[in-house]
């Protein structure tokens, strides 16, 4: 089973919070199952770690679906260790990654 783990610079970012925190003053049920919500999607990697759609410099997208938007995660899979490393999360609406 392939592990994956969020990278420092994702934690340290707080991307999870910042995404909660855009949804607080609109639901704030939203915002708080938020983080859930994208921990738990993250965990289809364990068994399809191939599953985002694949971008430039190895990398790989997975769609997080959430009503008529959702998130992204920006991962890498490294096949030799079977990790998924994800890199960054963000708003389906927003224009890039940070």
């Amino acid at each position: 089973m392939t592990r994956w783990l969020l990278a420092p610079e994702a934690a340290n970012d707080l991307d999870l919070e910042r995404l909660a925190d855009f949804l607080l003053d609109a639901d704030a049920q939203c915002a708080i199952e938020t983080i859930d919500l994208i921990l738990d999607a993250l965990t289809i990697l364990e068994h399809h770690p191939r599953m985002g759609r694949p971008l430039p410099q190895g990398l790989r997208e997975l769609i997080i679906s959430r009503s008529e938007s959702g998130y992204l995660a920006l991962y890498s899979y490294d096949e030799a260790a079977d990790m998924a490393l994800i890199l960054t999360v963000r708003l389906q609406r927003e224009q890039d990654y940070r």
